[in-house]
C-alpha cells in the first residue's frame, strides 16, 4: 500500500491546463511537478520523456493526443493537475477534464499570443462555471510584447482579467502584485497592478468597499472569502507570468494556486440533473465526506492489456477499497478492488479518497464515459448536464486487410469511441462500409495509427465520406396498407402518417394523434420503429433524414392478423410515400473555417475559397505577424485542403475548421448524389 498522504477537502485543487498547441502546457506540468519535488528533473517532449505525454504515439509525434492526469503536494496542499492537448481535433479530452475541475488555467504563448482553441476553453470554462486563469507562458522568448498582450488578454476576455504578478529582468523573474508589491517590473507598475486587484476584489462586498474607500487599502491577506467570491462570479479572472523553460514564475504559480484558487467547498458546485428529458431537475452535490458517494467519470482508457479504466472525480461522499458502487441507472454494483491515484502512466494505489480527489479504477466493464458512480440504488438517473461536444464530419471507410477481421476491427473502434465522445463509427447498409467519423484529419490519423501500432489491427481505407443528411421542405401526408396473406395467420397493418421540416438542428419528433384506438397502443412503437428505421436508410441519397417531425393520425388493424411487424412495415413504407411528396433535400455540413497564414499569401487564399462555395467573413492580424482568414465552407469543397494551401503558401500555412451547420446542397449536387444512390441500389 502506498504511503501517499492524505488530505482533507479544504486542502485539494483542480486544475486543468488548457489552451493551444504550442503554448507550453505539458512543459509547464513539467516544471511545476519538479519545483514541488515530484520529479527528479523536468522531462522533455523531444526525448519523449514528459510524465503526461507517455503515450507512444504522443511521443512519436512530440505533442498531447489525450488528457493526462497528474498530482503534486505544496505547502501541505495536494494539487491534481490535468494536462490537455491543445489542437482543436482532439477537443473532446480538452472539453471532458473541465467536467473534474475547479479552476480552468488558459495557458497562452507569449511568442504567439491568443489562439482561437484559447479563446473555446475560455467561453467553455466560464459556461461550466469554473474559476478561471491564464497562464502567460515563454515569458523569456526574444522580441515579444507583453504588455501589448496583456491589452489583448482584456480586449478578448474582459477587463476583469488583471495580472497577479508581473514579469521582471527581461522574464528572469516575476513580482508579486498581490500580497507584497514592490519591486520593478518590466512594464506596468506593481503598485498599480496592486491596486487594480484589491478593487476588483473589494467590489463584490460592500463591506470591504467602505473599508478601502476609507483607510485606501485593505489587507489582502483578510480577502481570501471576497477573492473567492470575485473568482466564482468570473469577476476576476487572474493573470500570471511564467517561463517553464527557466522557471521563472513556477514557484509563484504554485503559491497562487494554494493561496488563492479555490478548494473543492470554494468552487462553484457542478451541474448535476436527477431525471430524464424535460422532468430533469437539479440537485447539488456537497463535498462532504460522510455524504453518500456521487463521482463522475469524464475518462475512459481501455489497454489492451490492462483492460478499461476509469478516471473519475469524486464530488460527495468517500470510496476506499472495498466500496460497492454502481455505475449510472445499473442495478448490479461492483466491488472496488483497487483504487488509484494516476502520475501520468503511473498508477499509485491508495486505500480511499474524499470529495475533489480525482481517482481510477480499472476492470470494470460497465465503466463509461459520462458515468455518475454512486453508492445508493436511489440515485440512479443522476447525471451532469451535457457538454456540446463539437459534431465529427470528417470520415473515412475502413475495412480490415485481411478478411475474417471484421468483428475485431468493429470491437476495436467501439473501445477507442469509449475513450473519445468526439468519436463516431456508423455501419452503412446502403453501401456495406464501416465508417469512422472524426473532428478532423490529424484525428482521423491517430485513430489509424492506434489502431495498427497498439492493436496491431492493419486495415485499409478509402477516400473521406462527408456525412451528408436529408431533409424535408414542406408538409405532406403518407399511407400504407401492409397486407400479407400465407398458410396460416397472415400480416395486416395500415398506417396514415404526416411529415413535416423542422428548425436545422431540432432532430426528430414522433407524435402519436391516433384516436379511437385505429391503430391499438400496443403496435404505435413498432410504427415508430419501421419510421426510424426509412430515416436510417434516406429517401433520395441514402442519407439518415434529420430535422423531421412526424404525426401518425390514423390506421386500422386486424383483430387476428395484425402483428408488430405488419405495423413496422407499414410505418416504414408510410414515411417514405409521405417525405417523398415533402419536397426532400440532402443537406451538408458547413463548417467554420480558420486559415494562417503570411499577410501576403492572403488573396491568394480568399479567392480559393470563394471558388470553393465558401463565405469568406474577415480577417484578422496574429501576434506573430501573419493574418488569419475567417470563413464557412461546405466540408466536401475542403477535401484534400492542406495540400491546395501548401502550395498556395510555400508549406507556411495551417488552418482549423469546426462544425458549424447543416444546409441544403445545390441542385446539381443533390441530382448527382442521388444518381450515385441509384446507381448503388442497382448493384
Amino acid at each position: 500500500m502506498s504511503s501517499i498522504p492524505s488530505f482533507g477537502t479544504a486542502s485539494l485543487r483542480t486544475l486543468a491546463l488548457v489552451g493551444a498547441a504550442a503554448s507550453g502546457k505539458t512543459s509547464l506540468a513539467e516544471a511545476l511537478l519538479h519545483r514541488a519535488g515530484m520529479i527528479g528533473a523536468p522531462g522533455s517532449l523531444e526525448r519523449g520523456s514528459t510524465v503526461s505525454d507517455f503515450d507512444p504515439l504522443e511521443r512519436k509525434a512530440q505533442h498531447s493526443l489525450n488528457s493526462a492526469v497528474m498530482h503534486l503536494h505544496h505547502q501541505d496542499t495536494r494539487i491534481h493537475l490535468i494536462d490537455t492537448p491543445g489542437a482543436p481535433d482532439f477537443l473532446g479530452q480538452s472539453m471532458t477534464a473541465l467536467e473534474a475541475v475547479e479552476t480552468a488555467a488558459v495557458v497562452v504563448s507569449a511568442s504567439t499570443g491568443i489562439e482561437p482553441m484559447s479563446a473555446r476553453m475560455m467561453d467553455w470554462a466560464a459556461k461550466r462555471g469554473l474559476c478561471r486563469l491564464v497562464i502567460v507562458n515563454k515569458i523569456d522568448a526574444e522580441r515579444v510584447d507583453l504588455a501589448g498582450l496583456v491589452a489583448r488578454i482584456q480586449e478578448a476576455f474582459g477587463k476583469e482579467c488583471l495580472p497577479l504578478n508581473l514579469p521582471a529582468q527581461g522574464g528572469a523573474q516575476v513580482v508579486d502584485c498581490f500580497f507584497n508589491p514592490s519591486g520593478e517590473a518590466d512594464f506596468s507598475s506593481v503598485e498599480q497592478a496592486h491596486r487594480a486587484l484589491v478593487e476588483q476584489v473589494v467590489e463584490v462586498d460592500a463591506g470591504f468597499v467602505e473599508r478601502y474607500l476609507n483607510d485606501g487599502d485593505v489587507d489582502p491577506r483578510e480577502l481570501h472569502a471576497p477573492l473567492e467570491q470575485a473568482l466564482r462570479e468570473g469577476h476576476l479572472i487572474p493573470i500570471c507570468f511564467v517561463s517553464a523553460r527557466n522557471g521563472a514564475g513556477i514557484g509563484e504559480l504554485l503559491d497562487v494556486l494554494v493561496q488563492l484558487m479555490p478548494n473543492p467547498a470554494e468552487g462553484n458546485p457542478p451541474q448535476f440533473l436527477k431525471g430524464e428529458g424535460a422532468d430533469a431537475h437539479p440537485i447539488q452535490a456537497k463535498p462532504e465526506p460522510d455524504q453518500h458517494v456521487l463521482a463522475h467519470v469524464f475518462k475512459v482508457t481501455v489497454d489492451p492489456y490492462v483492460g478499461k479504466m476509469g478516471v473519475f472525480r469524486i464530488h460527495q461522499g468517500t470510496v476506499t477499497r472495498d466500496s460497492q458502487l454502481y455505475v449510472g441507472d445499473g442495478r448490479k454494483p461492483f466491488k472496488v478492488g483497487h483504487l488509484f491515484m494516476l502520475q501520468g502512466k503511473d498508477h499509485v494505489e491508495i486505500p480511499r479518497a474524499g470529495p475533489g480527489e480525482i481517482c481510477a479504477i480499472a476492470k470494470v466493464d460497465e465503466m463509461h464515459f459520462d458515468a455518475v458512480l454512486h453508492d445508493a440504488a436511489e440515485d440512479d438517473h443522476i447525471h451532469l448536464k451535457p457538454l456540446d461536444f463539437p459534431v465529427p464530419v470528417h470520415g473515412i471507410a475502413i475495412e480490415p486487410k485481411r478478411r475474417g477481421d471484421e468483428q475485431r476491427l468493429w470491437d476495436i473502434l467501439q473501445k477507442l469511441v469509449d475513450e473519445d465522445p468526439c468519436l463516431n463509427v456508423e455501419r452503412v447498409a446502403t453501401t456495406n462500409e464501416t465508417v469512422v467519423y472524426g473532428l478532423g484529419e490529424l484525428h482521423l490519423r491517430t485513430l489509424l495509427e492506434r489502431l495498427t501500432e497498439v492493436y496491431k489491427c492493419e486495415v485499409e481505407t478509402r477516400p473521406p465520406r462527408i456525412a451528408y443528411r436529408e431533409s424535408v421542405t414542406q408538409a405532406a401526408e403518407g399511407h400504407h396498407r401492409h397486407k400479407k396473406q400465407t398458410g396460416g395467420a397472415g400480416q395486416f397493418g395500415e398506417v396514415f402518417l404526416r411529415v413535416e421540416p423542422l428548425a436545422r438542428g431540432a432532430g426528430f419528433e414522433f407524435v402519436d394523434q391516433v384516436k379511437g384506438g385505429t391503430i391499438p397502443n400496443q403496435f404505435i412503437p413498432a410504427v415508430e420503429k419501421g419510421v426510424r428505421h426509412a430515416m436510417a436508410a434516406g429517401i433520395v441519397a441514402g442519407y439518415p433524414v434529420q430535422d423531421v417531425r412526424v404525426t401518425v393520425y390514423d390506421g386500422k388493424h386486424h383483430s387476428v392478423d395484425s402483428k408488430e411487424i405488419a405495423f413496422v412495415t407499414a410505418g416504414r413504407k408510410a414515411f417514405v410515400d409521405a417525405a417523398l411528396k415533402a419536397g426532400p433535400i440532402v443537406l451538408e455540413p458547413v463548417v467554420t473555417l480558420e486559415v494562417a497564414a503570411p499577410e501576403g499569401h492572403v488573396g491568394d487564399i480568399t479567392g480559393d475559397l470563394a471558388a470553393k462555395r465558401a463565405q469568406v467573413n474577415g480577417t484578422r492580424s496574429r501576434n506573430d505577424g501573419s493574418m488569419t482568414v475567417l470563413a464557412q465552407a461546405p466540408l466536401s469543397e475542403l477535401n484534400g485542403y492542406q495540400s491546395r494551401l501548401n502550395a498556395m503558401t510555400g508549406g507556411q500555412g495551417r488552418y482549423t475548421l469546426e462544425f458549424s451547420h447543416y444546409e441544403a446542397v445545390p441542385p446539381s449536387v443533390q441530382q448527382q448524389l442521388a444518381a450515385q444512390y441509384r446507381l448503388r441500389d442497382e448493384e
